[in-house]
């Protein structure tokens, strides 16, 4: 193996952090967006966003996988002419089905607004509906270049859809708020990542075409091309699996939005209370752990051709050893994320969103409170897409499914019991998010070392990440505790910024040189140059 392979830090591929790059840009998009529109109009964008989610997980999670793993498949037995098959019969595929799905959005639009308890959400359906079709036939070319191991064209279009939404959905929805209010505000947003979804396709479109001349000079083996027929079953066989287990905690997610607000009013809250309670667990929680949980997406993507190349060589000790590496990056990265997070939640919520006016010291206080239990789900969220990746990878789609099948429904029974319980409220939904991915978590590992890794690396995974983890959480609480106290949440956001660094540096290093020590990372994980300073 390579020395680029064997570092942990150069094994986190470009997609990894193009993801954390974006995710950080949509957290600083959520701020000011959350600031312009409020609290009312972050819960109607995440309503809509919400359904929309759930459309494109419909059409875009298993194919592009599927894509990726044929593609991968095909390249490595030296079949680069059915690897460009395969993109040929799959790429109209997905835009015959956004093309449905946008439509169905648009003439659906009144019926969801109802359905949700929400009209003023009817315009932002049509605005975000065009995005269908367009994230569609990007997925397409998407999984075609991962399938050659080409990260890069797919970390560029996600950093256009960010920047761009920065760039034109902000000024839309200002445009919007002054014209229409909170939906309006909403709408213009909504619009604006339409408009940006079409600048990242048109990229896409552009670096396939660069990288035509370069796939068509791979090496042919003499393999006979498959029918259209055949690659359309396989393609199928491959991409249901996966689209039914994706489709379920986007399903979840929409499942709240129906349920949460109603719930919370049904104990006796008032509707705009309710909406507000409801956007800032999905408009600002869900949007702050959802920074560190990139790696753990990106790296279930990477995971993916990767375990079917080894598979299709028939080397299983390759398989193991990526499988191992993939669980035991998503430890590393988990469990120090989760508790850092969890312990500074309330800093980091007045930091992001308690300057402008908007929200109130008690609004912040709840979001404070559901972030602390949120941020738990972090660690559980990238081991259960690490293991997802390695099983889809395998061949063995149809497990992550059922598993988190079985997760979300006891993340909504959860939620209907506690939800309903006037001192619980909306504490409740973190709460079930803990035990759905617990429940998904567990036989997710089991099957991992029945299939690919063999066995479960448990001191790699648990016991060494956790050693470095505890020890750091308990420098960062004190330093937060006695040094700085809460009067920072007060003093203004430079010193908020300036604390809140100064606990996340010191935690890094807390972290990192611990981890150096229990072995939860070892020298060789890390480049060649940092190891020959560490060495002196």
């Amino acid at each position: 193996m390579s020395e680029k392979n064997k570092s942990l830090i150069g094994g986190i591929s470009i997609l990894g952090l193009a993801g954390i790059i974006c995710k950080v840009v949509g957290v600083l998009y959520r701020i000011p967006l959350a600031d312009y529109i409020g609290g009312e109009g972050l819960g109607i964008y995440s309503k809509v966003f919400t359904a929309y989610n759930m459309m494109l997980t419909m059409f875009t999670v298993g194919i592009p996988v599927a894509i990726s793993r044929m593609v991968s498949h095909y390249v490595t037995r030296h079949d680069p002419r059915n690897a460009r098959r395969v993109f040929g019969v799959a790429m109209p595929m997905l835009a015959a089905f956004g093309a449905i799905g946008t439509v169905l959005l648009i003439l659906g639009s009144g019926y969801l607004s109802r359905r949700v308890g929400t009209p003023e959400t009817r315009l932002g359906y049509i605005a975000i509906a065009p995005s269908v079709v367009l994230v569609c036939v990007m997925s397409a070319f998407r999984g075609y270049m991962q399938g050659h191991r080409h990260m890069m064209p797919t970390a560029i279009s996600q950093l256009i859809e960010q920047v761009g939404k920065v760039a034109v959905a902000l000024p839309l929805a200002v445009i919007g708020m002054k014209r229409g209010g909170p939906g309006m505000g909403a709408a213009g947003a909504l619009l604006g990542t339409s408009m940006a979804e079409a600048v990242a396709l048109a990229y896409m479109v552009f670096a396939k075409a660069r990288s035509a001349a370069a796939f068509r000079q791979e090496e042919q083996a003499d393999m006979p091309p498959l029918s259209r027929k055949t690659i359309g079953v396989r393609l199928a066989a491959i991409s249901i699996p996966i689209t039914l287990g994706g489709c379920i905690v986007p399903l979840a997610s929409l499942i709240d939005s129906f349920m949460i607000t109603q719930l919370m009013e049904q104990d006796g809250m008032a509707s705009a209370e309710a909406l507000v309670r409801y956007g800032l667990y999905s408009g600002m929680v869900i949007t702050l752990i959802n920074v560190p949980t990139a790696l753990a997406m990106a790296m279930s993507t990477s995971l993916v051709p990767d375990i079917a190349a080894g598979m299709a060589r028939g080397d299983r000790d390759y398989v193991a050893r990526e499988a191992h590496t993939g669980m035991r990056v998503a430890a590393v990265v988990g469990f120090p994320c989760s508790v850092g997070m969890s312990l500074l939640a309330k800093p980091i919520l007045y930091l992001c969103y308690g300057y402008s006016g908007r929200y109130t010291p008690a609004q912040l206080d709840v979001a404070a409170e559901l972030l602390t239990i949120s941020a738990l789900t972090i660690v559980l969220f990238t081991m259960v897409q690490a293991t997802t990746g390695i099983l889809q990878g395998a061949g063995k789609q149809r497990i992550p499914m059922y598993t988190l099948l079985a997760g979300v429904i006891c993340k909504v029974t959860l939620n209907y019991i506690l939800i309903g319980i006037p001192s619980v409220n909306i504490h409740g939904a973190p709460i079930a998010s803990l035990v759905c991915y617990t429940v998904s978590m567990v036989p997710n590992l089991y099957f991992t070392a029945k299939y690919a890794a063999r066995r479960i690396p448990w001191r790699d995974i648990l016991l060494r990440p956790l050693a470095a983890a505890l020890p750091m959480g308990a420098a960062v609480w004190a330093l937060w505790r006695f040094v700085f106290t809460e009067r920072y949440l007060h003093l203004g956001r430079a010193r908020l910024l300036l604390a809140v660094l100064v606990c996340v540096l010191a935690g890094v290093m807390v972290y990192a040189a611990l981890a150096l020590k229990v072995k939860a990372v070892g020298k060789e994980d890390l480049p060649a140059r940092l190891r020959k300073k560490i060495g002196r």
